[in-house]
């Protein structure tokens, strides 16, 4: 069975993608009358080397982004977008799969016109509480629609959606605070502060964390991902910053945590300071960790608020919004938390009860069934 996996432009549509291309090869293994060949279709691999070691192949299209605000990179995007469909058509026609997953975001574009013109059925997965533009469109002739976010259903036919949370990677779950505390070398009896901006960093977050450390390393230690492009200009600042600290070894920055250092991490994590991305959510919500939620101020459509207070409104996280986020507010709020044992407990209980861990095998389950069927039109 061939299976074109399609979305990107960052990390929040890339690894859900290789959580679903994993439970896919876990259902089809157990299925053993099918056999697999995953195609991820793209503007670019994200991440080429996680792709060759899950064996998933990786075929180039050109897209663009269409802006709400205007851009002379719309003119020029435009073009790509035209190239790419015509790509994509001819990209699709050669593989012609027995399903597309869509996964959203300008990049799932031209596949998923290339499907819905040679009706190859489609199954797309959207993320956050607010559909994007392009999912809204897919959803008009997708086979079925998964949704991670109540709130999602309404823009959608009910008929063929179903709720699913976020497809989660297992590499990250499955926690161990021994493993955490060691890797890392936290001091056994100090609350751990786990501090993420996204895969690419953030730089409202990585401004407050430099501006609290001090303050906070009084009585909590940190685990920082700044993001690569930001990692050399963070680490200079900070060893500046706790040049003098007494506790300036229980900061540890770093730019990128792989799967073995965010399960480590979110291991030995008493409280996690993140942006707002479904991705992040949903992986927060499966550690079971509470969480104070840090909205991405410009988000496309206000995705990443809308996200927030569907997730805090159940009493798993507390958000401060990008504009009032201040060094006095972060400590105050750090504090606050964890000087209130049985509030942590309470939203860690609403982030496990939020989870949603098997996300990937029934969106996996659904994508094969979809396969068969579409495979079983084609023979008779």
């Amino acid at each position: 069975m061939r299976i074109i996996l399609t979305g990107g432009g960052t990390g929040g549509h890339f690894y859900p993608i290789i959580a679903v291309a994993e439970a896919l090869k876990d259902a089809a293994s157990e299925k053993k009358f099918v056999e697999l060949d995953l195609v991820f279709m793209s503007d670019s691999a994200y991440n080429e080397k996680l792709l060759k070691q899950e064996g998933i192949r990786f075929e180039k299209i050109l897209s663009g982004k269409m802006r709400r605000y205007f851009s002379f990179y719309n003119i020029i995007d435009v073009f790509k977008i035209a190239v790419g469909a015509i790509q994509a058509l001819f990209r699709v026609y050669k593989e012609f799969p027995d399903v597309i997953f869509g996964k959203g975001g300008y990049a799932s574009f031209p596949s998923l016109l290339a499907a819905r013109i040679l009706r190859i059925p489609v199954l797309i997965h959207e993320s956050d509480a607010r559909p994007g533009q392009v999912n809204k469109w897919a959803g008009k002739f997708a086979k079925k629609v998964a949704i991670s976010f109540p709130e999602a259903a309404e823009y959608f036919s009910k008929d063929k959606t179903a709720l699913t949370g976020v497809p989660i990677r297992s590499s990250i779950l499955g926690q161990v605070p021994e493993e955490g505390r060691e890797i890392f070398q936290l001091e056994p009896a100090l609350p751990v502060i786990l501090v993420l901006g996204g895969s690419q960093g953030a730089k409202a977050i990585n401004e407050t964390m430099l501006s609290a450390a001090k303050d906070l390393l009084g009585f909590c230690q940190v685990i920082h991902q700044s993001g690569r492009n930001n990692f050399k200009d963070v680490s200079a600042r900070l060893s500046v910053v706790l040049e003098d600290a007494e506790f300036k070894s229980r900061y540890h920055l770093v730019d990128f945590l792989n799967s073995a250092q965010l399960r480590a991490a979110s291991s030995a994590a008493d409280l996690v300071v993140s942006r707002a991305g479904a991705g992040a959510i949903f992986e927060i919500a499966a550690w079971g960790r509470p969480s104070i939620l840090i909205p991405l101020e410009n988000s496309a459509q206000g995705h990443q608020q809308k996200n927030a207070l569907s997730y805090a409104s159940r009493g798993a996280a507390e958000i401060i919004e990008e504009p009032n986020l201040t060094p006095h507010i972060m400590v105050f709020e750090i504090k606050r938390l964890l000087a209130n044992p049985q509030e942590l407990e309470k939203m860690k209980t609403s982030a496990e009860n939020f989870a949603r861990p098997q996300a990937a095998r029934k969106i996996a389950e659904e994508i094969i069934n979809l396969g068969l069927h579409h495979d079983f039109q084609k023979t008779n």
